[in-house]
């Protein structure tokens, strides 16, 4: 039987999670401008606030009272409610994703993710796969070509890209011997050697490169990104699937984007970057404190949380960088880079890590 306290820890948790999300988009809204502009060598919003750091709130100001205009030719059921649908995969997939180890209070077991799932990888892929739905469904429900276009080009990539992300994911399942996320995490923790007295640990990206890879790049398929953006491609079908949309049905599409950015980035860092496993230096100076006790298990789940949200912000950075640094791709150079290379490649990475685990050398 599931206790009170069960029930109360984990609807604080789920509205933790809910509120660091929605705070992710005005957040990344700010870089991607100030990124931008940085390196356009232009400034970028810089009139709300220092720096411009309340653009993003005015925007939002604006989008909230901004009339729902609802174009007379659109499927109205349908097109109110596709942005919902693909809002709501984006904001349940994070919650099965550790942000530190767990620690035992009065005898209670409190872990750091809103759900602890014993196929936490599996729920994860399972859920952020529904997200097409969403996008197939404002793009047709929007009764435009060029909205068409967009969910048509939407599906094809998500579909074609989510073969290779599954075979990725399935190699780093032999690796791990788990298909629980925090178990992932204490697995890397372990040490892969030792040179010159320093500790090289067992993070996913130094075990299995190539999946790494492979995962990195499906991730911006999957999250609509450039190089792989063709679902929007402003200057072939102005907005694609979320053309018609305005106000708070925009906002939803936009918050759905940056939820599942949010989401790929703390995929692939507990997949292959240790997860919530401290960064260099930052075990030396917990021990240097001097704690004992639960003041130490929190202190540590302090350090834990913020050397997962270290990495998350990084690959959230990286979002921001490959955009200005590589052009879209053509529509045939997405499906041939998805069925010709990525998808042969993830099925020969997973037939090697089977021969290399027979080998005894994982």
């Amino acid at each position: 039987m599931i206790s009170d306290w069960y029930v109360w820890i984990s609807l604080l948790k789920a509205l933790i999670l809910i509120g660091l999300i929605l705070q992710v988009v005005p957040g990344m809204l700010f870089i991607e401008r100030r990124g931008s502009a940085w390196m356009q060598n232009r400034l970028g919003p810089n009139r709300l606030g220092p720096f411009g750091i309340f653009q993003g709130i005015a925007d939002a100001v604006k989008l909230i009272f901004k009339e729902d205009f609802i174009p007379e030719h659109v499927h109205k059921l349908f097109f109110g409610l596709s942005p919902f649908v693909s809002m709501l995969p984006s904001l349940i997939t994070f919650a099965v994703i550790p942000f530190a180890a767990p620690i035992l209070i009065n005898g209670e077991t409190l872990t750091f993710q809103v759900a602890d799932l014993d196929v936490g990888i599996l729920f994860t892929l399972a859920i952020v796969s529904l997200g097409v739905y969403g996008v197939m469904m404002g793009g047709w429900a929007s009764n435009s070509k060029y909205a068409m276009l967009g969910a048509l080009r939407s599906s094809s990539q998500l579909i074609s890209y989510e073969l290779s992300m599954g075979l990725a994911v399935v190699s780093m399942l032999m690796v791990y011997s788990h298909i629980t996320l925090t178990p992932m995490v204490e697995f890397q923790g372990q040490a892969l050697f030792t040179i010159a007295g320093i500790t090289v640990p067992k993070w996913g990206f130094l075990l299995q490169p190539v999946a790494f890879i492979i995962f990195f790049t499906c991730t911006y398929a999957e999250t609509n990104r450039l190089p792989f953006d063709l679902p929007e491609g402003e200057s072939e079908i102005i907005a694609g699937y979320h053309l018609e949309f305005g106000s708070m049905k925009f906002a939803s599409y936009m918050l759905a984007e940056y939820s599942n950015m949010l989401t790929a980035a703390g995929l692939t860092v507990t997949l292959f970057f240790g997860g919530y496993q401290l960064l260099p230096g930052m075990s030396w100076l917990l021990h240097s404190l001097g704690l004992s006790g639960m003041t130490y298990e929190w202190v540590r789940v302090a350090f834990q949380a913020t050397a997962f949200l270290i990495k998350v912000g990084f690959f959230m950075w990286t979002f921001v960088w490959i955009r200005w640094t590589l052009p879209r791709f053509r529509f045939d150079q997405v499906m041939d880079l998805g069925w010709k290379i990525m998808l042969p490649l993830a099925l020969l990475n997973v037939f090697v890590t089977a021969l290399l685990i027979a080998g005894g050398v994982y």
